[in-house]
């Protein structure tokens, strides 16, 4: 291989193996009977054929005996990794010792990442107590944890943590105690709640200034990515623990929750009784969720609802006081290319589409009724746009009640018909 001289050495009496590259001038050594994993990053000092694959083991066992290289059962895994190019600029540059600081990733993950991240919005993050009283009798505290997101005192927390709720109407669980990162105390009083998307704003007032913390988005989060709870689980202050996303849209019905349709953050971080309005932060020290549940029975599910859901509903907050969702009283079904094969092989009267949205049932006098709504029509157009899923039809809906909505279907024989519905407000009671 041109440019670079490997020179390996089995040297049984000192129980030593030396792997040298000139390049990189790397020496990896080890006694006899260890076991270790290894990884060989080699620089080349010039282009190389953009077909260059070198393989090389990473996992040694040095138990068998052999020399890691070779074929025989000293060789656990094999991993193969494509050698780039490297621009003759950039060897340039680092021959003449002037590296450009452009060239580095900005998104490095360094021993320090998770701690700036934690350090970031820390301050924030505050400790909700509740003194609750029963009949003038104090009968305990229930432990939660908020966010401050505004300078004026603002707290984001879960509506659970802070509201009892008796349908969709709340009253206060009792004295609102608010304890910041550097010891100060302030009482809290709810100002907005919401049961069935588990998000409270509380309010303190305080003469010195709050410090707060940035909102971020979660429409960006892909299964893998770093993420970190704070909190004060089982009443601990100022606890970090540091997980990944698993899943970045798990579906409310997958949770068991048939009431309304939401979306989920899921996550392998450590949430505990306490963590329940703390945030959940990215690695630029951003919240993009609210923590608010765990599978009791099971270690590394925990749930948080994703801060671009969360942002809607406090905007909700301050033009509505309160979270006002339209009813059409449809049940509706993302389709998909084997969905469609399916229902075309039981139905060949079903229609031809190759994306929309199912509504399998209509709720007898709801307004999709009126609007003459129909079981097995396929919506392909909702208030002038094209739509492909549920999800866009809530975002077009918003808080529309009572403005009539134009929608397209195609039905069995492919006939388009253009039905108008006019929103009423659900009434989640019932």
């Amino acid at each position: 291989m041109s440019g670079i001289l490997m020179n390996c050495m089995w040297q049984r009496r000192l129980g030593l193996i030396r792997t040298a590259a000139m390049a990189g001038a790397t020496l990896f050594c080890c006694r006899e009977y260890d076991r270790f994993r290894a990884s060989i990053a080699v620089r080349v000092p010039e282009p190389l054929p953009d077909s260059l694959w070198l393989t090389c083991p990473v996992l040694f066992d040095l138990y068998s005996r052999h020399f890691p290289f070779s074929n025989k059962s000293g060789i656990v895994a094999l991993y193969s990794y494509r050698v780039s190019p490297v621009p003759s600029s950039d060897v340039t540059k680092e021959a003449s010792g002037a590296v450009d600081d452009k060239s580095k990733p900005s998104d490095c993950f360094g021993k320090d990442t998770i701690a700036n991240a934690a350090a970031k919005v820390g301050p924030a993050v505050v400790n909700i107590a509740i003194h609750q009283d029963f009949f003038g009798i104090a009968s305990g505290r229930s432990i939660g944890s908020g966010t401050i997101i505004n300078k004026d005192g603002t707290i984001l927390t879960s509506a659970h943590v802070v509201v009892d709720f008796l349908g969709t109407r709340g009253s206060s669980k009792g004295k609102i105690e608010v304890t910041l990162q550097d010891g100060r105390t302030f009482e809290g009083k709810v100002v907005n709640a919401d049961l069935h998307s588990d998000i409270a704003t509380v309010k303190i007032n305080s003469e010195t200034p709050l410090p707060e913390a940035k909102l971020g988005s979660s429409s960006r989060l892909r299964p893998g990515d770093w993420v970190i709870a704070v909190g004060c689980p089982l009443s601990l202050q100022n606890t970090v623990t540091a997980g990944i996303v698993s899943c970045v849209d798990r579906k409310s019905s997958d949770l068991g929750f048939s009431d309304t349709p939401r979306e989920y953050l899921q996550t392998d971080c450590a949430i505990n009784m306490g963590n329940s309005g703390g945030p959940l932060v990215n690695m630029d020290g951003e919240i993009i969720g609210v923590n608010m549940m765990k599978v009791a029975a099971a270690d590394g599910l925990s749930f948080s609802v994703p801060i671009d859901s969360v942002c809607k509903i406090l905007e909700h907050f301050k033009r509505n006081g309160r979270v006002i969702r339209p009813w059409l009283g449809l049940k509706m079904l993302d389709l998909n290319e084997m969905i469609i094969a399916q229902l075309k092989k039981q139905d060949d009267s079903f229609p031809n589409v190759t994306k929309g949205i199912l509504v399998p049932m209509v709720t007898p006098r709801s307004p999709a009724e009126r609007a003459g709504f129909c079981p097995g029509d396929v919506v392909i157009e909702f208030d002038g746009k094209p739509v492909e899923r549920l999800k866009e039809v809530i975002e077009i809906l918003g808080d529309k009640v009572g403005v009539p909505v134009k929608v397209v279907v195609k039905r069995r024989g492919d006939k388009l018909v253009t039905l108008t519905v006019i929103p009423e407000e659900a009434n989640l009671d019932i």
